[in-house]
């Protein structure tokens, strides 16, 4: 129907104007430096927010020239931990065994950023909480009130809540726009894209 439609999109418009512009700032520089002092940047989410680190590790990577990895691109290693070790670990374990240290990084991508108390993506509590004992740096783009992916961060970009009934579509809709914001940061992009040189190529004036 047209009326949702429309209200999906005016809602979209409120978030976008509701979006805290220094936090976003302040992640794209924080991966800059972790990127400038050699380190790794290492993606973590969970449903469709693993989907995000996927595609999220071939931007930074490609376009950014980080030394990117996520969890849950190796289906055989993280299903033989979740088996094996339980579903709680299995971020964390994987992290120590890529020997994290204080010179990598970490981004979350959650809706509810992970809570212990309800039970709610523990791993990437346990995960955070390897990260903190690593002094690796914790960035995260997350909804709700930020989880404990928001408490742990040294900067967090939380997606407003613009409408209580949509609360994952998009928080997980905006994920996507703004780790492409960041990908496209003059701090963080070292590549053009491919159809930017394209068009760059084709145009008159070159």
């Amino acid at each position: 129907m047209n009326n949702f439609t429309d209200l999906f999109l005016q809602e979209s418009e409120a978030l976008i104007r509701a979006l805290d512009r220094s936090s976003i700032e302040s992640t794209a520089q924080g991966l800059a430096d972790v990127r400038n002092r050699g380190g790794r940047l290492f993606i973590l989410g969970v449903g469709g927010s693993a989907g995000h680190a996927s595609h999220a590790v071939n931007d930074f990577r490609k376009i950014c020239g980080f030394e990117a990895y996520a969890p849950t691109d190796n289906v055989s290693e993280l299903t033989a931990r979740i088996n094996d070790e339980g579903w709680d670990t299995c971020f964390s374990e994987w992290l120590k065994g890529s020997k994290l240290n204080k010179k990598d990084g970490i981004l979350v991508f959650s809706v509810g950023g992970g809570n212990r108390e309800k039970k709610v993506s523990v791993n990437l509590v346990r995960a955070l909480e390897a990260a903190q004992e690593a002094g690796a740096d914790i960035f995260g783009i997350v909804g709700k009130d930020g989880g404990f992916t928001k408490q742990a961060a040294k900067a967090c970009v939380l997606i407003p809540v613009v409408s209580p009934d949509h609360i994952t579509p998009h928080t997980e809709g905006f994920c996507a726009v703004v780790w492409h914001l960041l990908v496209s940061h003059p701090a963080l992009k070292r590549t053009v894209t491919k159809w930017e040189s394209v068009v760059a190529a084709a145009s008159p004036n070159k």
